[in-house]
């Protein structure tokens, strides 16, 4: 699935990273603790997160993560919509909880698991 498709799919706004809409997604990861998506998140997954500081990005960019969808509507700070940008790194902003947002992706057909057994 290609990131300009979870965009029309989460019906979520665009922070940064319109470079990166062409990138195919295999997979999701919804979480709020950053420890367990360093822990067992595989490669090219969506993370999806209520998370909205800078450790976000920081893990995404060790994780080699290229998409960050913030649900319920949060909007992180400036800074680290610039630090996303410094990192190529999307950042999208969805009004669904993370029950719905990960569900609509599965219907869509993003169906692989996000993470490690």
């Amino acid at each position: 699935m290609k990131v300009s498709d979870i965009k029309d799919i989460l019906q979520a706004e665009v922070l940064t990273g319109e470079e990166n809409f062409n990138l195919d997604v295999f997979a999701a990861c919804g979480s709020d603790l950053m420890s367990d998506v360093m822990a067992y998140v595989k490669d090219n997954v969506v993370l999806l997160t209520g998370l909205i500081n800078p450790q976000v990005v920081r893990t995404a960019e060790m994780m080699d993560i290229k998409l960050i969808v913030f649900i319920r509507g949060k909007r992180p700070e400036e800074k680290i919509i610039e630090m996303a940008q410094e990192k190529e790194i999307t950042i999208m902003t969805t009004k669904d909880p993370m029950f719905i947002a990960c569900g609509k992706l599965y219907s869509a057909g993003l169906t692989e698991r996000g993470v490690w057994d």
